[in-house]
């Protein structure tokens, strides 16, 4: 019985493995709009589909941004600057992209932009912060996507939702998480609503990955000023001993982030690129082989195993 079982998941994983193999044609005549090609996954993915052949419409925060991509990759790379937070940006830069694709839409649309300003406990945080990342990560992501959605739809396209595995299991920065966990919902009812359109949604969960985001040393100032900031009677609660083992945990994470980019803009240039792309696809080995495992487990054991090296707080009960 055991062998016809492992016969079996191996035919199914031979048979994945051949129609992901399969590619989509003409792909030098396609156009794929990326949003956060500033630098990390997104000016990657933008230098690495130029290489590829596709017609890369990259959005940039900023001016210096989009000039050093432009340094680094072909005529076939345009540049636009768009802040997924302000409507009339994301107006503009719609307009600019359907300028430029005509009648042939938008082969592939990829929702990379986000920022992390969850550093710290719940009740460290201020709402503006929490606004502002639920902004970037989920709200602009949204509005981004309704205003390219009809470019998409007539090129029977694919949306790429970059996600993290803190959409999976939220453990730590709570707002982020709550974000990523949007994105997950929305990518999944959007998925499932678009199928009858002939458009593909796909999912990118990141594990933990040294981009501008993770910097450690803007980090490290990040958390300090958060805890800076706290309110007198909830430090007394957690106590300085709680917050620098605290520092030491969030530094020992980072620095253990994985600097190969490639994990990630791999599996969002298969989801463009492949006849059967995956709906979703879990970036790094810290992804694919300790928090998804851990996911499925029951949340007791879940907890322990997150939570057990956990400092305590100085009023823990």
């Amino acid at each position: 019985m055991w062998l016809y079982l492992a016969a079996l998941v191996g035919l199914f994983y031979l048979l994945r493995w051949y129609r992901e193999r399969q590619v989509v044609s003409h792909l030098r005549d396609k156009y794929v709009f990326i949003t956060g090609c500033d630098s990390g996954f997104g000016n990657l993915l933008a230098r690495q589909l130029d290489l590829r052949g596709l017609r890369v419409l990259a959005a940039c925060l900023t001016e210096k941004g989009a000039q050093k991509l432009k340094g680094q990759t072909s005529d076939r790379v345009e540049t636009v600057i768009l802040d997924v937070t302000n409507t009339h940006s994301i107006a503009a830069a719609t307009q600019w992209v359907k300028e430029r694709v005509g009648d042939r839409g938008l082969w592939g649309l990829v929702n990379n932009a986000g920022t992390f300003h969850s550093f710290g406990y719940t009740d460290w945080l201020k709402i503006d912060a929490c606004m502002s990342t639920l902004q970037v990560n989920l709200i602009g992501l949204i509005e981004v996507t309704l205003s390219m959605l009809p470019l998409v739809k007539r090129a029977q396209g694919r949306i790429v939702n970059v996600s993290s595995i803190l959409g999976r299991l939220a453990f730590f920065g709570t707002v982020y998480c709550c974000s990523k966990y949007g994105v997950e919902a929305f990518s999944d009812v959007l998925r499932r609503e678009l199928q009858h359109f002939g458009v593909k949604v796909s999912i990118v969960e990141p594990g933990y990955f040294r981009t501008e985001m993770t910097d450690l040393q803007k980090a490290s100032e990040i958390v300090k000023q958060v805890w800076k900031e706290v309110p007198p009677h909830i430090k007394e609660t957690y106590g300085q001993k709680f917050f620098d083992a605290y520092f030491e945990n969030v530094k020992s994470s980072l620095l253990q982030s994985s600097t190969n980019l490639n994990l990630v803009t791999d599996c969002m240039e298969h989801a463009l690129t492949s006849v059967h792309p995956r709906t979703r696809y879990s970036a790094g080995w810290d992804a694919q082989f300790f928090f998804i495992p851990l996911s499925y487990l029951p949340t007791s054991l879940a907890d322990y195993i997150l939570t057990r090296s956990w400092p305590k707080p100085a009023q823990a009960v």
